[in-house]
């Protein structure tokens, strides 16, 4: 495989991020994020409750919500169908995984936030996409509530952000498209915090086994990507 990919790009660089915030204006926070032609819509929502089981221990909860919009792909998606995958529901415990691990829950009080995470297009990395937008989402919502004085600090104590890598025809790849991903012998999803720490790790070998000097290229791979995410979040929240 040659060092350059059918987009132009070298394999260690990501596809272009924008972040638009303030894209649904009925949220408390929210953002349309387009990686490459993958695009999501990620709203966040704050409700003065807490499911039942969290009732009295003064902490709040953050969880997501996840959907592929029918024409999100070539071939139409069942929009109920795809409600109650298990492929959804695993994809929502993960955004929801990634967002508490840099939310202080005591600090956010009796309440909760649902991340809302719609994709609009998809074109590889809609779960990594979703987290990136996910956590700007979140913390508009979180530094508005911070804001009213509503809590006296910003629950919000670190960043995350989110980037797929993998293996295609030998050489590692960061940020993949539909195309690789759907062709590479392996393929990863990394989380990470802005300190550089791993939140999750998913990766499977497709078509090979792959060896340790192969996932510590990736590994590198991803804390490049990630930092290039962080940056796009970071500009962002600067303008929203």
């Amino acid at each position: 495989m040659s060092d350059i990919r059918s987009d132009g790009r070298a394999h260690d660089e990501t596809r272009p991020v924008h972040i638009e915030t303030d894209f649904m204006p009925n949220s408390d926070g929210s953002v349309l994020i387009e990686n490459g032609g993958t695009q999501v819509i990620c709203a966040a929502t704050m409700q003065h409750s807490i499911p039942p089981w969290m009732r009295g221990q003064g902490r709040g909860w953050v969880s997501a919500e996840y959907g592929m919009l029918p024409n999100s792909t070539i071939e139409r998606i069942d929009r109920r169908r795809a409600a109650t995958s298990g492929r959804t529901k695993e994809i929502e415990r993960l955004i929801g995984r990634s967002l508490r691990a840099v939310t202080d829950l005591r600090a956010l009080g009796e309440r909760s936030v649902t991340v809302d995470c719609d994709v609009l297009r998809a074109d590889g990395g809609t779960r990594t996409t979703a987290i990136t937008g996910g956590y700007v989402a979140l913390a508009l919502a979180l530094r508005n509530l911070s804001r009213n004085r509503a809590v006296p600090v910003n629950p919000l104590v670190g960043s995350v952000s989110a980037v797929s890598v993998g293996i295609l025809d030998g050489m590692p790849l960061l940020d993949l498209d539909y195309e690789e991903d759907s062709h590479a012998e392996v393929d990863m999803n990394i989380v990470m915090t802005g300190n550089g720490d791993f939140i999750e790790l998913q990766g499977t070998a497709e078509g090979a086994a792959f060896s340790g000097d192969q996932l510590d290229e990736m590994l590198d791979l991803a804390r490049a990507g990630c930092a290039a995410m962080m940056e796009a979040q970071q500009i962002a929240l600067q303008g929203g």
